[in-house]
């Protein structure tokens, strides 16, 4: 959400930021619709003058005798007040044309983000590790093979039950996947500094509408017959935990984690994906979400992005760091690193991660703000949020990079405690 007064003073900044995401110009427009209701408020501020003067002079009025006049001021002040009450209504009407009208429009880029059309055109910014080299002839193997050949993957099973895009883990296999979210959430709240929370898995629309999600990406979405809508994030709920808060600036920054299940419907990828687990409509992710000051949010998006990555390098996974460029990035972003992780099996690097700085975009939306120490004036807050990892995506690149020759997987170092101590699995 935006400031309109800010974009009345910069419509050109305005309209030239949205071009780089490849958007149409909105400035004229919002400011059209502000303006409607601005001069309608005027008129209601006009009849309520009115209205309180025409109130007093029928009390003189009748005070003088003047009977004709009283009454003559008597109609006219019900039908002030009936302008009045219908006006009000055509405020609200007014009022809620322009924030649906803001609702739809992305998050202005920062100035440093590479203009691009789509994720083509982002751009490297580090690599870290190196591609594993296998001791075996044959071409590395994908994670649903290696899952399906050790009885720890069932698709069919899982198709049997909820359709396409689900699977069932079992054995070994699903301890993997306990034992990755566990490793995770320790990581960020043992050493980063984030508290954990447990989050309702199942939100309202409001909490959506504050993140960005509704109303653009309802379809994304999977609701409920009361209403309620599966969370596709951990990002929801956690960064709703100050909305319409007035937060102390001495509590700030604000950092939380959460490892929950997570429900897509993947609008708009049919055909992509559509083995293995790469895209599932339900999928466990380790999420991290900051709360911030507004000069402090960019170098909060540096040291998620470090926490990110040190679950990636304690897994001993080879990765890269991309800056997403303004066609590719989320809707409430204003700035976003992905972290892709080296596949072997699929000889090609994936997201696992992003991490992104969002500004004051969603504390608008949410009405979240802090007070300045020493001040009487009200902020909106910054806010961020990034995966810590994705569990599922964590789980593929495991089996992919420490598979041996015979289909067994190595247990990375760092899991083998989780694992009961188990070297191997298979």
């Amino acid at each position: 959400m935006f400031d309109i007064k800010w974009i009345r003073e910069n419509a050109a900044a305005f309209d030239q930021a949205l071009a780089k995401r490849g958007y149409e110009a909105s400035a004229a427009r919002l400011i059209s619709l502000d303006e409607s209701r601005r001069s309608h408020i005027g008129k209601l501020q006009e009849a309520q003058e009115r209205r309180n003067a025409a109130s007093k002079e029928i009390g003189k009025a009748k005070g003088s005798g003047d009977d004709a006049r009283a009454q003559e001021l008597i109609e006219e002040v019900a039908q002030i007040k009936a302008f009045i009450q219908s006006g009000e209504e055509e405020e609200r009407k007014l009022t809620a044309d322009l924030e649906a009208a803001m609702a739809v429009i992305p998050n202005l880029p920062h100035d440093d983000v590479p203009v691009g059309a789509d994720e083509a055109e982002n751009v490297l910014l580090k690599t870290h590790g190196e591609k594993p080299v296998f001791r075996f002839n044959e071409a590395p193997k994908e994670h649903f093979d290696l899952g399906e050949a050790l009885n720890g993957m069932d698709f069919s099973t899982a198709a049997k039950l909820s359709g396409s895009r689900f699977v069932v883990l079992k054995g070994q296999i699903a301890r993997l996947e306990r034992a990755l979210g566990q490793f995770m959430i320790d990581l960020h709240t043992r050493e980063h500094g984030y508290t954990e929370v447990s989050p309702p898995l199942l939100v309202h629309g409001d909490p959506l509408y504050g993140t960005g999600q509704l109303p653009k990406f309802e379809e994304d979405l999977f609701r409920t017959a009361t209403d309620h809508y599966l969370i596709p994030t951990a990002e929801v709920p956690l960064t709703n935990l100050v909305a319409g808060e007035i937060i102390a600036e001495d509590q700030l920054p604000l950092r939380v984690s959460a490892l929950t299940y997570c429900f897509r419907s993947e609008a708009g990828s049919a055909g992509r994906d559509t083995r293995g687990m790469l895209r599932q409509h339900q999928f466990q992710k380790c999420e991290l979400v900051s709360v911030t000051r507004p000069e402090d949010s960019l170098n909060e998006l540096e040291r998620m992005l470090g926490c990110a990555e040190k679950v990636l390098q304690e897994l001993g996974l080879h990765y890269r760091v991309m800056t997403l460029c303004t066609g590719d990035m989320g809707f409430g972003a204003r700035k976003t690193y992905d972290i892709e992780v080296w596949l072997p099996g699929q000889d090609a690097y994936r997201e696992i991660s992003s991490c992104s700085v969002c500004g004051d975009f969603q504390a608008r939306r949410m009405n979240a703000r802090f007070r300045p120490a020493g001040s009487k004036q009200l902020l909106h807050v910054h806010t961020l949020n990034g995966s810590g990892i994705a569990v599922g995506r964590a789980l593929i690149a495991v089996l992919e990079n420490y598979q041996n020759g015979d289909g067994t997987i190595a247990v990375p170092d760092v899991l083998r405690p989780y694992m009961g101590g188990l070297e191997q699995i298979g």
